[in-house]
């Protein structure tokens, strides 16, 4: 039987970007080999040095070609000479939504042996996942300025949702509760109390589809502020959040640090029905740039997660498992230079796991 292959486009992006990559291209081949399919790799130079070079930022062209992979894994995009915004703008914000990349999952997990800055809290403690919705929001450019640069200047940025957008991010939380059979408990991140358009709509659509579809799973409603006192003083109450765009852009982060910090922290941009897109949380880290000291088991973790949504679920335990064993026993200290080894080690030590 032939074995399975796989289209996967990989972006390293800027700065650190292509050093952690390339550690995790390293255990992805890994994994290749112990479990019987395997990866071809397109590689596209999407970021500062083609902007820098050409001027272009996302071809149409190869967001076209991107439509027709199994999968992407970008490494990090920004660049120091580049006025903030542009790459970003221009490249992960475009294809999240030319790509209906409509879901931003964020596994928020504490592994052995790293340090987490919650008193008493433990890898049992922290061990939940938000469902951001990825496309709505105030992320969509509605809005604009006037009478700019004069006293009397006004700027609007609109939250923009429609109720395909709400239900769609509902089902697949639902469905990720479901399916993840750890607590069936899916909790709403919002603010009725004072968003009361937007979150007033999330909520009931919340309630109609949990009552009508999935009984089985326990629903809880949190204001945003609340969620964050909770997430820092109660993370074992977490099993599933699920919540907008900007509320999710913050509240993942602040996640991020409960679990040891960027440098761990991996998100997949999902279309259930397409092509997803996996990338390490921490950014492009331009001043390690070359230096092999920045920790790579962020963009490690996010090509588990490309395996996971492959259907690779043996190989996405296997890269999950060598990184908790990496924790625990080799790597303490996960900033960039304080490792204890080099980038390239930690790549090494993580792949030799998984190839068993």
């Amino acid at each position: 039987m032939a074995k399975k292959s796989y289209k996967i486009a990989v972006v390293p992006g800027d700065g650190t970007g292509p050093e952690v990559i390339r550690e995790a291209l390293k255990v992805l081949n890994a994994a290749e080999r112990r479990f019987g399919f395997s990866l071809a790799l397109t590689n596209y130079d999407l970021g500062a040095e083609r902007y820098l070079r050409t001027g272009e930022i996302l071809p149409a062209s190869v967001l076209q070609e991107l439509r027709g992979f199994d999968g992407i894994l970008l490494g990090a995009i920004g660049h120091p000479d580049i006025t903030p915004g542009l790459l970003e703008k221009g490249i992960l914000l475009q294809m999240r939504f030319d790509l209906d990349l409509y879901i931003n999952l964020r596994p928020v997990k504490l592994f052995p042996g790293v340090e987490c800055p919650l008193k008493d809290k433990g890898p049992e403690h922290i061990d939940y996942v938000v469902v951001r919705e990825n496309t709505g929001d105030v992320y969509t450019g509605a809005g604009g300025a006037m009478m700019k640069g004069t006293p009397h200047e006004v700027a609007t940025q609109i939250s923009l949702y429609s109720r395909h957008q709400v239900d769609r991010c509902l089902k697949y939380a639902f469905e990720y509760a479901r399916r993840r059979n750890r607590r069936k408990t899916l909790a709403l991140c919002g603010k009725t109390n004072v968003l009361t358009y937007v979150y007033e709509m999330w909520e009931r659509a919340f309630h109609e589809m949990g009552g009508r579809d999935y009984p089985d799973i326990k629903r809880e409603y949190y204001h945003v502020d609340a969620i964050c006192m909770w997430m820092i003083k109660n993370p074992e109450w977490f099993d599933v959040i699920v919540t907008g765009n900007m509320f999710g852009d913050i509240i993942t982060d602040l996640a991020a640090i409960t679990q040891g910090g960027l440098g761990i922290a991996a998100s997949g941009n999902i279309n259930p029905e397409g092509v997803s897109m996996f990338e390490p949380m921490g950014g492009s880290a331009p001043k390690y740039a070359g230096k092999n000291v920045i920790n790579p088991l962020a963009a490690i973790c996010a090509g588990g997660m490309l395996l996971d949504t492959l259907g690779e679920s043996a190989a996405a335990k296997a890269v999950e498992d060598a990184v908790m064993w990496t924790t625990a026993n080799k790597v303490r200290n996960l900033a960039a230079g304080q490792m204890g080894y080099t980038t390239t080690e930690v790549g090494d030590l993580v792949a030799t796991r998984v190839a068993g």
